[in-house]
């Protein structure tokens, strides 16, 4: 089984012009590095006048009864750092607005994702009413330790701030450490008095595997969903977290959906990479899954099957490559990172093309003809979250 640190985080080896991993996941994502079933459609008033008559319109689900959720989510996490930019404000609020607008009013973001936090507080004050028709999905990733009600509730009052506002949409929890399970028990249990007391709407966690997150619900923690690794390369959640939370009628968000940007016509034909190729924190740690997978020649055969696909529908690469995952059994979505406020990156137009076409069984069973072919990502690397503690 390879470590979790040659999977999550890396950097190109000039000598060898491969990948070697070198960073501890932990330093990764707290640094800011790679962050960690169909339901009822639910029309933005927005998204209707952003595109022209007959254009096809963003898809949603719910999470629970009151969360809905964008089928494609706006991932926060490249205002981070890292990511080839300089984050700025009011470019990314602009963007934001342009996101909304379009359909898209779902946000992921991290307590430690940057300025991400801070950014939805502009965002509301700029745009009261487009903030209304917006969900933000935000997490809290404590070091493991001792998790007394003060220290929780302080945590989450600082997201409450950051946000500028007075209840969390939707608060997910990560844990590092499953030994000290009672530790992260008592967590939640802070949160779930804190969503009876309105500061938390609904809680979640993200890259928990099946047999915690069964144990926190069935310790009568009211989990919603879990945002895990999910893709064409990692199907890992098809094995038991879909079909846990198919039965229990919790949601999976998904991401890495688009493998930090391989999973794309630009990379159709590539035989080889260059240094540039690893221009994002993102690229360097979804090389390694690739490798773990079955490596970049086999990745050619998806990426060529894709593209056939693509062809079929009038789409890209990526298109069906998020059309897969939001297919897929009790995922509420897919997220998408997107460089709020870079010049030249705003994707939703295309993004919008995935809610334009749905995969045939002629499609299904030309990506299965490559990745039954890969290696058993369970077996390689273990159940979901599972690349996050070695």
């Amino acid at each position: 089984m390879k470590s979790a640190k040659a999977l999550a985080s890396s950097e190109v080896d000039s000598d060898t012009n491969g990948i070697v991993g070198v960073d501890s996941v932990r330093r990764g994502i707290i640094g800011g590095g790679a962050a960690l079933a169909a339901g009822t459609i639910v029309g933005s008033p927005y998204g209707q006048e952003a595109f022209a008559e007959g254009a096809s319109a963003v898809e949603f689900s719910t999470i629970s009864t009151d969360l809905p959720c964008a089928k494609i989510l706006t991932g926060m996490w490249q205002l981070s750092g890292g990511h080839g930019f300089k984050p700025d404000k009011k470019a990314a609020v602009t963007a934001m607005k342009e996101q909304v607008e379009a359909g898209f009013t779902t946000f992921d973001l991290a307590d430690h994702y940057g300025d991400a936090e801070p950014i939805t507080s502009l965002f509301r004050a700029t745009h009261p009413d487009l903030w209304k028709e917006s969900r933000f999905f935000t997490k809290w990733v404590p070091m493991p330790g001792p998790m007394p009600r003060k220290k929780v509730e302080a945590a989450i009052d600082n997201r409450l701030r950051r946000m500028g506002t007075d209840s969390l949409d939707l608060l997910q929890f990560h844990w590092w450490d499953y030994k000290s399970s009672d530790q992260y028990m008592e967590a939640l249990g802070h949160m779930q008095d804190m969503v009876t007391e309105g500061k938390i709407k609904h809680l979640a966690v993200t890259n928990f595997d099946t047999d915690n997150f069964k144990a926190s619900r069935d310790g009568g923690i009211n989990l919603v969903s879990n945002q895990v690794q999910f893709s064409l390369i990692d199907q890992r959640p098809l094995a038991k977290m879909a079909p846990y939370c198919g039965a229990e009628g919790a949601k999976i968000l998904a991401y890495g959906t688009v493998c930090g940007g391989f999973l794309s016509d630009k990379y159709v034909g590539r035989a080889k990479l260059s240094r540039d190729d690893f221009d994002t924190v993102s690229k360097q740690k979804y090389y390694n899954m690739i490798d773990a997978w079955g490596g970049w020649p086999l990745f050619q055969e998806l990426l060529s099957a894709l593209s056939k696909i693509g062809a079929k529908h009038g789409v890209s690469v990526t298109n069906v490559a998020t059309r897969w995952v939001i297919e897929q059994p009790a995922v509420a979505g897919a997220i998408v990172g997107a460089r709020l406020g870079l010049k030249g990156h705003d994707h939703s137009a295309e993004n919008m093309k995935v809610f334009s076409f749905s995969l045939d069984d002629s499609d299904k069973a030309l990506i299965a003809s490559v990745t039954t072919r890969s290696n058993n990502l369970l077996k390689v690397i273990g159940d979901c979250g599972d690349e996050y503690r070695g």
